[in-house]
């Protein structure tokens, strides 16, 4: 996608493939949603067997594809993510909390995960009621390969702040990477009820149905709803929705002999 591509041209920090994006400090409201694709995990991730014409599982995350492979279909390592934005604080917070967030967020921006780590988990101390701080604290830990750990801070995300958009996709990510592709659904549909257009998780959703459910027919309505949203365009996920046409076509052309 050109502007993932575009992203990692800026930012690529070691095998992280990492961060991308600004975020506003700790306000009353949602800013905009920044896009990234995060590490992969593949040692700790439990993918399902990739159905038949599928790429095997095994890029990482925003790598590109070797010379002469198929470009047309999403790899099993798709999803799209963003570095999490400190989002719906009801409650006035401190000078001090608000330093502390920022430092955190780019500490995670600059790929030092040790302190973005530090920051944040002293948040999740001194101000258990925010949800911001449990959701990046969760992406750090999913950049750092502890997926188990990422899961339940970004489940505390969700639970402390369950209607926020932002924090389901992220936690559909974390469930995505550790095999657990129903509740990864579950969590990218409650991002989407939430914000009926929010792009990514729209798109993420549509690579779970491709790669991981087999659903092609739902993976084309999700890539199909994903481009009317994208007015600029997305070529890399035109060709998705252009292969699963394509291969529906036969079955198509197949029924229709049988009938006549």
């Amino acid at each position: 996608m050109r502007f993932v591509d575009s992203l990692l041209r800026l930012t690529c920090v070691g095998a992280l493939g990492l961060l991308a994006s600004g975020c506003a400090v700790l306000t009353g409201s949602e800013p905009a949603k920044p896009a990234q694709e995060p590490a992969r995990t593949a040692a700790q991730t439990a993918p399902a067997k990739p159905a038949p014409g599928k790429p095997e599982p095994a890029k990482p995350e925003g790598a590109k594809p070797a010379a002469g492979a198929q470009a047309t279909a999403p790899t099993a390592a798709g999803a799209v993510a963003e570095v999490v934005p400190p989002i719906e604080v009801e409650t006035p917070v401190s000078r001090a909390v608000q330093l502390t967030f920022e430092a955190g967020r780019q500490a995670l921006i600059g790929g030092r995960l040790d302190d973005a780590e530090r920051y944040f988990l002293a948040l999740t101390k001194s101000n258990p009621e925010l949800g911001g701080p449990y959701a990046n604290l969760g992406v750090v830990y999913r950049l750092k390969q502890r997926l188990e750990e990422s899961v339940a801070a970004l489940e505390k995300a969700v639970q402390i702040n369950p209607k926020n958009a932002v924090f389901f996709n992220q936690l559909g990510i974390s469930y995505r990477m550790v095999g657990q592709f129903t509740k990864a659904r579950d969590a990218y549909e409650k991002a989407i009820e939430l914000d009926p257009n929010y792009t990514l998780a729209l798109l993420n959703l549509g690579i779970l149905y491709d790669v991981y459910l087999w659903d092609g027919k739902r993976a084309l309505e999700l890539y199909d709803r994903y481009l009317s949203l994208s007015p600029n365009g997305d070529d890399k996920v035109k060709k998705w929705a252009s292969d699963l046409r394509n291969r529906n076509q036969p079955r198509s052309l197949a029924a229709r002999k049988d009938q006549g």
